[in-house]
């Protein structure tokens, strides 16, 4: 064999040696822009454990100032990418990233600031806000008049949804369910039906305001008139012997009892 032949054998073992020592999979992509090598399963080594509690406790107590008095807040661990293995890292900054709430199924950031790479990564986090809120004593179909008899006080977790379950009683009472309500299921202003503030053809204050200013007109309204909905209104114009003819039809939002406000 000659010499270049015995070059070439050396460096197809060395070459072979070193490949062996490299990860078996494709490196996985790291929030941030970071390429991480692959690991296993369970916690990566690298990430120290008082950052993991930093990140918990930072969505805990960011929930707990968004929830009721008296709320019991819980912060778990969601399951981690097997994918990601972040370089050794001596210490870590927990952050909430901008626009992201506390709240249900989220996203706790960290990021590596004593450490050979200097990496960010998301943490899936289950933030979980058990308080009293409103439910029903017995189901209740679709189209049903709450009473405060139907209605019961239950501790229920406000986060299952991102708007707030309803806690009162005497407001919701009269409301009519949008869809079925069974016991123990938080209600929501999803769950009922928009309020009915007037109907068409009844009277209705018209209020139109701006800086330093407000003004209330009377018109009669050409739909019914449904909380927050659009609904078209004629003005009635008064006469100076005290009766009133019809004006100019406007638009506005459905704003409480025989009131629309205008558009601004």
């Amino acid at each position: 064999m000659n010499i270049r032949a015995v070059k070439d054998r050396l460096v197809l073992t060395a070459a072979c040696a070193l490949l062996a020592t490299l990860p078996t999979t494709a490196p996985a992509q790291a929030a941030g822009g970071d390429s991480l090598p692959a690991f296993s399963s369970g916690t990566p080594a690298a990430l120290p454990a008082s950052a993991i509690a930093q990140a918990l406790a930072l969505a805990q107590d960011a929930a707990a100032r968004a929830a009721p008095a008296g709320a019991r807040v819980n912060a778990t661990l969601g399951a981690l990418d097997r994918r990601l293995n972040p370089a050794p890292c001596q210490q870590a900054a927990a952050f909430l990233p901008p626009g992201v709430p506390a709240w249900g199924r989220t996203r706790v950031g960290l990021r590596c600031t004593q450490g050979p790479v200097a990496w960010t990564l998301y943490l899936p986090v289950l933030v979980q806000v058990q308080a009293p809120a409103l439910s029903v004593r017995a189901p209740l179909p679709a189209g049903s008049v709450l009473t405060e008899a139907d209605l019961a006080t239950e501790w229920v977790d406000w986060t299952a949804q991102a708007r707030p379950p309803l806690t009162a009683a005497a407001a919701t009472a009269g409301r009519t369910l949008a869809r079925p309500a069974t016991p123990g299921q938080a209600l929501r202003e999803s769950d009922l039906q928009a309020r009915l503030w007037f109907a068409a053809g009844d009277r209705v204050q018209v209020l139109a305001g701006g800086s330093g200013f407000a003004v209330a007109a009377e018109g009669q309204a050409l739909a019914e008139g449904r909380d927050g909905q659009r609904v078209r209104v004629q003005m009635l114009l008064r006469a100076s012997d005290g009766s009133s003819s019809p004006g100019p039809v406007v638009q506005g939002l459905a704003v409480g009892e025989r009131r629309v406000a205008l558009f601004q």
